[in-house]
Formats: C-alpha cells, structure tokens, sequence
C-alpha cells in the first residue's frame, strides 16, 4: 500500500466531506486518520487526512483524480507522500542550543526531515554541523549585507529544494519582502511566551518583572516582528531565587522542545494556516 498526506482548506460550505470520500471509496483508498475542523466566525473549512492507497495509485494519479473537486471547491490543498522528508536550512546566530537539538533529532530519526545546510552569522556552530557532515555556511550580518544574504538565501533554498527554513535562535530580521515571499515557509523560535516580553532580550525583561513563568512561541515568520501565527508554545515555572543564569538555562530547554515540536508539525503537514492563526491537526 501505498501512504499519503491530504490537506486542504477551503470555504466551508456542504458536501465538501462527502466529495473526498467518495473520491477515496472510487479509488479503493482507506482512511487510516482523518481530522477536520470548521471555523464558524470565518466560514472556512480544514481537513487532514492521512490514507492508504492501492500500489497502483501513484502520487500523479491521485493529484489527477482530486483535481476536480479541488476545482469545484476552491481548495488550498496537497498531496504529499507520507514517507517525504522535507528538507530545512537552519539558521543560527550565537546560541546554538537549538541547532544541536535539531541535528540530533534528525540523527536519530524522531524529526522526519534532512538538514540540507546551516547558515549562520557567527562561527559558533561550524563544528556541530560539520560533525554532522553539514554544509556551514558563514554569512556576516548587519544591514550593509542583508541584501546579499538574502540572495544567497533565496539562491540556497532554489538550488537544494527547500521546503523550510528555520530560525533557530537566528537574530538577524528578514526584511518585510523576503518574509512576504516565503509566507508559511520560515518558523521563528522566539524566546518568550508570545504575546508578551517581544524583542531581543525577553528573558531579562521577564526576570526584571518577576514573572513566576518563562515561555517559548514557534511562529511562522512575516513581514511583523513577531507577529506571526503561532504554531507552538511551551512554559517552564520560576522560581523567586534563581538567577537569571538559571532562567536563562530553563528558557533554552523549552525553546529546544517548542522549536522541535512546530518543526515536526510542519513535516507531518499538521499545520493548516488560517488568517493569522493555524489549525493544528495534532
């Protein structure tokens, strides 16, 4: 059997269920997992569907055969192979805790997807992604060279089929264009419980204020600082005598695991955008 990965969003309106059904039924396709969700104040409508299909039914066929009711419904949709491994570039500026993590995750297959290089403003992480046998590639920041980082970018993404980018502690801003051109490709890891304490430094704002817990918030990037739909949250509660070493050190184990847990959202195509929300079929 072959396994596949359908989503699709569309206006929501009756008999989008029944037409995909009855699809899957004509094509002697089963649905191993299926999720859908309506959002009533927005009249849309969301589905995931993960399936088995006849050997026969290759990935083609299939995109053929739901192009008519993707048509008749306006669909935003796809159609992936439940075995793809999308592949990421990982950017990282000086804090390379969530590259590690990611690196390893992918070595031990609990992340389905292939890091296809690192791209970075700081040498910090050279010797992590080299002994992952990693391309590093070394791009010095500021405003003079975004231009041409970005190109480079934009170049790497065209050149190794990139399906996501990944920011990972990266603290250089995308400008508003490259952001709006990527839309819904880029995940941001921010260190703070979103929308509070934005900014370059959340923790010591936070530790200032006396919080009783810090936070971390995966986001889709755009042309907003900050403002993207949310994909993931995750807090860790502190405590009145810690140091904002230790704060500091809490923060970066619930980036690591906020940033893992959007990314494999994003491979399983978990993450349907809605406005500035997202559906997450999880």
């Amino acid at each position: 059997m072959r396994k596949y990965i359908v989503t699709l969003s569309c206006r929501d309106r009756l008999g989008i269920v029944a037409a995909v059904s009855h699809l899957f039924a004509e094509t002697g396709t089963n649905i191993d997992e299926s999720q859908q969700f309506s959002d009533a104040d927005r009249g849309m409508f969301f589905m995931r569907v993960a399936v088995s299909a006849p050997e026969a039914l290759d990935r083609d066929t299939f995109h053929a055969q739901f192009l008519p009711i993707a048509a008749e419904f306006d669909m935003r949709w796809e159609i992936v192979d439940a075995a793809h491994h999308p592949r990421a570039l990982v950017m990282v500026s000086k804090f390379d805790h969530c590259l590690v993590d990611l690196i390893y995750r992918c070595q031990t297959n609990s992340l389905n997807m292939d890091i296809a290089g690192v791209i970075s403003n700081h040498e910090v992480g050279r010797q992590w992604s080299e002994n992952a046998n990693l391309p590093y590639h070394y791009r010095p920041g500021g405003a003079a060279a975004q231009a041409e980082n970005e190109q480079f970018l934009l170049d790497q993404i065209e050149a190794e089929n990139i399906e996501l980018v990944i920011l990972a502690r990266y603290m250089q801003v995308l400008s508003p264009e490259l952001a709006a051109r990527l839309n819904g490709r880029v995940i941001n890891i921010h260190h703070s419980f979103l929308p509070s304490f934005k900014g370059a430094v959340p923790y010591s704002r936070a530790y200032e204020r006396g919080v009783k817990m810090i936070g971390a918030t995966a986001h889709f990037v755009t042309p907003d600082l900050d403002e993207g739909p949310i994909i993931a949250q995750g807090i860790a509660d502190i405590r009145h005598d810690m140091t904002i070493e230790e704060v500091v050190d809490v923060g970066r184990d619930v980036e690591r695991n906020v940033l893992a847990r959007a990314v494999r959202l994003f491979t399983e195509r978990r993450i349907l955008l809605n406005g500035q929300k997202t559906v997450i079929f999880d």
